[in-house]
């Protein structure tokens, strides 16, 4: 699909981060150029859906995820920082969308370093005080009180419990193959134990509000954008 979709990997070095990341067309058209973060434990992948609605000659970069397994990066907000400088994307006013994490760290990033940005758009972004508790936002509560790392529910071990984390993030249900599950399964837990520090550290007390904490000075136009069944 990023073949026909005319997206080509590329890869990208700041210090001792390398950088994964897609990308479309170049800068300096008439439109903005679109960088797209993802959610937690997802992938510049997710995005596909989305670049084929966008036309043609929009420069598009699907990332950032940074290839260090094992080890984290000095906060999210300053690893896209890097990312940007690492791939020449501030050189001029370009257009950020997150979601979820990507989220966070989109409008983080927006209200450290306006001058890179023509605008934001955030997807059902973490991050905040949310005004009501959603099934997901009780059980992130429980395992807090309990102290229960080993079940965090968006880092399954199971194939139950990968079952159980895409009817929480999928409104619409996704009936897999057992044996597509188990593959996507095999494809998360290696990097399971590098999924559980960075959530420990966005769930964190430091971070766990970070974009409230920093919607007062964002300067750009924002977009925000959230779905009625969103968990």
């Amino acid at each position: 699909m990023r073949l026909r979709l005319g997206l080509v990997i590329r890869y990208c070095k700041s210090g001792s981060y390398r950088f994964c990341y897609s990308s479309r067309g170049t800068p300096g058209g008439a439109t903005p150029s679109l960088l797209l973060l993802h959610g937690f434990s997802a992938s510049k992948d997710m995005w596909l859906p989305i670049v084929k609605h966008l036309p043609r000659g929009q420069h598009v970069v699907c990332g950032t995820c940074p290839d260090t397994r094992g080890q984290l990066a000095p906060g999210p907000r300053i690893t896209a920082f890097k990312f940007v400088k690492s791939i020449g994307l501030d050189k001029r006013p370009f257009h950020l969308a997150g979601t979820s994490m990507g989220g966070n760290v989109a409008g983080v990033y927006a209200a450290h370093h306006p001058a890179h940005l023509s605008g934001v758009t955030l997807m059902c972004p973490a991050g905040l005080v949310f005004p009501t508790e959603s099934e997901f936002i009780i059980r992130l509560r429980e395992m807090e009180k309990t102290q229960q790392q080993g079940s965090i529910p968006l880092i399954p071990t199971t194939t139950q419990e990968l079952e159980s984390m895409l009817k929480l993030c999928c409104y619409t249900p996704i009936s897999l193959p057992k044996q597509l599950l188990r593959g996507l399964l095999d494809n998360r837990v290696p990097n399971n134990d590098f999924y559980k520090e960075v959530f420990m550290e966005i769930v964190g007390e430091k971070s766990r509000h970070s974009l409230q904490e920093s919607l007062h000075l964002i300067t750009s136009p924002v977009q925000v954008i959230w779905g009625k069944e969103d968990q």
